[in-house]
This record gives structure tokens, sequence and C-alpha cells, in this order.
């Protein structure tokens, strides 16, 4: 039986490096979907690019980041006035919390801070099938897991063999595959639904 630790443990990875999320390549996009596609960066074969940063948020000094990333790593993050937010959908500066997972894309200045230009804050993306759906949320497998997705009124939406994404999700189906991105609730098996991309 799946322990609810085996459940964090497995949206940690999620959200942190096991989907291969890497930051945006246009720093202005807050898109999800823009920051799954752009691939991995590198600013060097084998090397990570210097500014971008991953992590789960330990520490805050006003706008100021401390971030353990997922490879030991330690990022101190710079948030100012100009910093774009997502967290489900754009928000503000304040709403990146400790013990929230994020990715940062910036620009590494000279004492080591990544002074950041876009932050997405608990961002996954996930591969799963759909078990059940309800009226305030969808239930999904992600290779044995559960995952308990929420439906956001106003925010969440579907794109059916890839035409425009619409509000309505009454042409989901059980069984079905489908891929997800949402925002995940740490410390739960539990995401906020952005977007469901399926076949009907």
């Amino acid at each position: 039986m799946t322990t609810t630790m085996d459940r964090r443990s497995l949206l940690s990875r999620a959200a942190l490096g096991a989907t291969g999320l890497v930051a945006a390549s246009a720093l202005g996009s807050l898109a999800p979907e823009t920051a799954f596609a752009a691939g991995a960066q590198f600013a060097d074969a084998g090397q990570p690019d210097p500014n971008f940063a991953e992590g789960l948020i330990t520490g805050r000094n006003q706008d100021l980041l401390q971030v353990q990333g997922s490879d030991g790593r330690l990022h101190r993050i710079q948030l100012t006035g100009v910093t774009s937010v997502w967290k489900l959908r754009p928000t503000t500066i304040d709403q990146a919390k400790i013990g929230d997972g994020l990715y940062a894309r910036g620009v590494l200045l000279p004492d080591g801070v990544l002074a950041a230009e876009a932050v997405w804050v608990n961002i996954v993306n996930l591969t799963v099938a759909i078990t059940s759906i309800a009226r305030s949320g969808v239930q999904f497998d992600h290779h044995g897991q559960k995952v308990v997705g929420h439906v956001q009124a106003g925010t969440t939406a579907a794109v059916y063999n890839g035409t425009p994404a619409v509000s309505d999700l009454s042409m989901l189906k059980v069984g079905r595959h489908a891929q997800v991105i949402g925002a995940w609730r740490p410390g739960t098996n539990e995401i906020d639904i952005a977007t469901i991309y399926t076949s009907n």
C-alpha cells in the first residue's frame, strides 16, 4: 500500500526535476507549457545553466529566497518588483513561501545571487491515467501512485486532441491517459490543475 511519504516523495520529484522541467527560453513568458517546452538548457555541455535554479525554498529574508537544489546545491534567489511569478496562475512574489518548490530563471550576479526574472512555484508535469471524475476534481494514477487533482474555477482547462484549451471538462474519460500541468500542494499527493491534455 502506498504511504503518504511515498506520495510526497513522488510529487517532490515531479516538482523538482524528475520531469525534466527547465525555465522558459523567453524570460517574459509565464505559461507553464512554455517552461516545459524549452528543453534542457546548458551553458556548456554537461554543465548546469548558471542563470537557472531549482529546488525547495528553505528560507526567506524579505525578497531573498534560500533554495536547496535537488542536486544538493544551495541557491540564493533575489525577487524584485519586476520578477514574474507563476503559482497555478500569474501572481505576486509574496506567494513564494518556505516549503514550496520552485524553478527560477534570471541573471547570476557576481556575488552568486540569482536575480530572478521569472519564477514558477510548485509546478508539476505528470503523465497519468484518469481514474475518476467529479465536479470538483479528477483523480489520477501516476505510475501506481494516486494523485488528487482539484479543479480551479476560471483557471483549469482541457486540451482535447490538440485543439485550443477550453474550460469544459465533460469530455474527459475514465481510463484515458493524459498529461497534467498544475501546481503541487506541498506535503500532499494533491495538485491544483492548470491544464489537462488528452485525446477523447
